[in-house]
């Protein structure tokens, strides 16, 4: 509430639970099985909650720009399908905010350990490096098999998945055009995700 008040936000809506789940969904929310990829793969339920409260959200409030970050870009995706196709309500991305070490900011980044944030900032690095050279390469699913085994070993991470997925539709790209690499892992038991 002080920063909100610093940045002189007008007005601040703090809902009670049974304001925002004031009915009973008569069909329940799922994704579509091409949707079900990166973190909907590994996190099931997830992002069907998500849509949910942001569909009860938006059907109470009415916005008519609702702005979300790009670090989650398969959260942003997948509710700008489902918002903007229900209500005239626009979903805008913003960018990405990073520390000075170019790690994505998190509330999760608060439980890493000093160690662990070198990684992160190394893992940042490295994908960065990746994304540059993936014009130079001939095929693309070999390169970036051969830059995940070297990121899990130079940094001793748990992988869930880093791939390059077309912005359009995040079907799974062989080209850099539209395409961002997304990254999930653990440090330290802590699940980070990025996308560059």
């Amino acid at each position: 509430m002080k920063i909100l008040k610093k940045l002189r936000v007008d007005l601040v809506f703090i809902p009670k639970t049974k304001d925002i789940y004031n009915f009973k969904r008569s069909k329940k929310i799922s994704l579509s099985h091409k949707d079900k990829i990166l973190c909907a793969k590994y996190r099931k339920g997830h992002f069907e909650g998500v849509i949910d409260v942001m569909d009860r959200l938006t059907k109470l409030i009415k916005p008519n720009k609702i702005f979300m970050g790009e670090k989650d870009y398969q959260q942003f995706f997948l509710l700008k399908k489902f918002i903007e196709k229900r209500y005239p309500s626009k979903i805008i991305n913003c960018k990405t905010i990073r520390d000075n070490k170019s790690i994505a900011l998190s509330s999760r980044n608060i439980l890493l350990k000093l160690k662990s944030l070198k990684i992160a900032a190394n893992v940042v690095k490295e994908l960065r490096n990746i994304k540059k050279n993936l014009n130079k390469q001939k095929k693309i699913p070999i390169y970036l098999n051969e830059r995940i085994q070297n990121l899990i070993k130079n940094n001793k991470i748990k992988l869930e998945y880093l791939e390059l997925r077309n912005l359009k539709n995040l079907n799974t790209s062989t080209t850099i055009k539209n395409s961002r690499l997304f990254i999930a892992y653990y440090i330290e038991n802590i699940r980070l995700i990025d996308n560059l």
